[in-house]
């Protein structure tokens, strides 16, 4: 009797670690949606040279940083990120969280469309930790603007991150530093289970199938990439 019953929980086991993910929310579904629909706008603008795009080592889109404030606020968003694997492909992408604090006499709602640009290893090292605050953990800039960066400044060269904002509110701009990033735990154990890091995943250290929901997202990537490099 001991080996039927072992092979039974043993089984069940099996399936219930099968279940604990790939079911993602519907609000993972809708962040997966939105990253997707804002990744699309901001490549077929002008706004972002084309050595950007084929330089990143990650790209993360928030597509709703909301920040809202009266005396004492604070912004918050969920987004997604893939980042470029050994082989230049696009990993699975990963959930990921920005928190930030902020203090002053301000009113106002604002939300933003952000798209960030990791342009070295050692910034895509620093985000795939528990947490990084930027400006402080990882350098910070905003992009430079048009399809030729010759009008980079130094700043924007060395920096380790870059960053694109539409916004709509009373705030004018955005200063994302003091913020805090870092992988939205929760989310990425429904979309691949416990047991792989936000590292093993997004550099494709572990082999983990996407889900079917997050495609579009890498097929926008990649569609990117074929438009760099010519390949049809």
């Amino acid at each position: 009797m001991r080996t039927p019953i072992a092979v039974v929980v043993g089984t069940t086991a099996l399936l219930t670690a099968t279940l604990a993910f790939g079911a993602l929310s519907k609000g993972d579904i809708k962040d997966l949606n939105k990253a997707t629909t804002v990744l699309s706008d901001f490549r077929n603008s002008s706004e972002i040279p084309e050595s950007i795009w084929s330089k990143a080592h990650c790209v993360l889109v928030i597509p709703s940083l909301k920040k809202a404030a009266f005396i004492v606020g604070g912004e918050s968003g969920s987004g997604v990120m893939s980042c470029r694997r050994s082989n230049r492909t696009w990993g699975a992408p990963i959930f990921m969280q920005l928190t930030k604090g902020s203090a002053g006499f301000q009113v106002g709602v604002q939300s933003t469309e952000l798209v960030l640009f990791v342009m070295n290893e050692s910034g895509a090292d620093k985000l795939l930790r528990n947490k990084t605050t930027l400006g402080t953990d990882a350098s910070i800039a905003a992009g430079p603007v048009g399809r030729a960066a010759t009008a980079a400044t130094d700043v924007q060269l060395s920096a380790e991150m870059l960053s694109y904002s539409h916004s709509k509110g009373l705030f004018a701009g955005i200063n994302l530093s003091g913020g805090s990033l870092a992988p939205d735990k929760d989310a990425n154990t429904r979309a691949y289970g416990a047991t792989a890091s936000a590292r093993e995943i997004a550099m494709g250290a572990t082999l983990v199938a996407a889900p079917a929901e997050a495609r579009a997202f890498t097929d926008a990537l990649g569609r990117e990439a074929r438009a760099t490099t010519g390949v049809k």
